[in-house]
């Protein structure tokens, strides 16, 4: 029964309210835990399918456990992971291997969250960014949204910048309407040193959400690499960031790039 209640207690914390209700909606209406495969995708398409099989897997060692008992512990650990959110909290966020002893968030589900979360403005800062289907996704909901997107990207070396992949002839691409800035040129260095390059990672919306992160905006990032973060909810770090973020762009730090894709 621990095990059960350990494994509800993460999906709490991993999905978000209203997944946690359409799914303990349909656990509601089974009759054994012997149908628990009806409720896979009641669950949704990103969901970590390892923690929704670690579920399956304790509720048939604790098979007194009704369905209507599954389905009110995890409305309770929902109503709990909310509390705690609006009091202000900071998880864990990890993409590599699992050692199913410590809860952790992913990283592609945690920034698809906090793009869906934007409702006014979303800050993101990555080195690069390419062949991210499901970020593109959640932005794309953004932009319907009528959220400001700015995003701030490295450079590719054609100008000036560290990375041969020209991500920010690509970002523009694919999202014509959103706002992408590099970081000048002529002020990535004092005279006689070598320049940066942009490799903070991070996600920030409405200065109330932020996700700090190891990880690029990439495929490999998102599903592959041994990556690390923290999603920041509430309290004064988001706000901060963001603040942060737009004295970059006021002091002319990073700039805009025009439409023609000329830096």
């Amino acid at each position: 029964m621990d095990d059960l209640l350990a494994v509800i207690a993460e999906l709490g914390l991993e999905l978000h309210p209203d997944r946690i209700s359409t799914v303990a909606s349909k656990i509601e209406t089974l009759g054994s835990v012997e149908q628990f495969a009806l409720t896979r995708a009641s669950f949704g398409p990103n969901a970590d399918k390892e923690l929704v099989g670690r579920l399956d897997r304790a509720w048939r060692s604790s098979k007194d456990t009704s369905p209507s008992d599954v389905a009110s512990a995890l409305r309770g650990a929902s109503a709990a992971a909310v509390l705690r959110e609006n009091r202000g909290a900071v998880e864990l966020v990890w993409t590599g291997p699992s050692t199913g002893q410590v809860p952790v968030r992913h990283t592609e589900q945690v920034l698809c969250e906090v793009i869906e979360a934007a409702k006014r403005r979303l800050f993101l800062v990555s080195f690069v960014a390419y062949e991210v289907d499901s970020i593109i996704r959640a932005l794309r909901g953004a932009i319907g949204r009528q959220v400001q997107i700015d995003v701030l990207l490295e450079s590719s070396d054609k100008h000036g910048g560290r990375v041969t992949y020209d991500s920010v002839k690509a970002m523009k691409g694919i999202l014509p309407s959103i706002d992408v800035y590099v970081w000048s040129s002529d002020k990535k260095a004092l005279p006689g040193q070598l320049s940066g390059a942009v490799h903070a990672k991070c996600a920030v919306a409405d200065g109330e959400l932020a996700f700090i992160t190891s990880a690029n905006l990439t495929s490999a990032a998102m599903e592959r690499n041994m990556e690390l973060g923290v999603l920041v909810k509430g309290g004064e770090l988001p706000f901060e960031l963001h603040r942060h973020l737009e004295a970059l762009i006021s002091t002319k730090v990073i700039e805009k790039v025009n439409e023609d894709n000329d830096q």
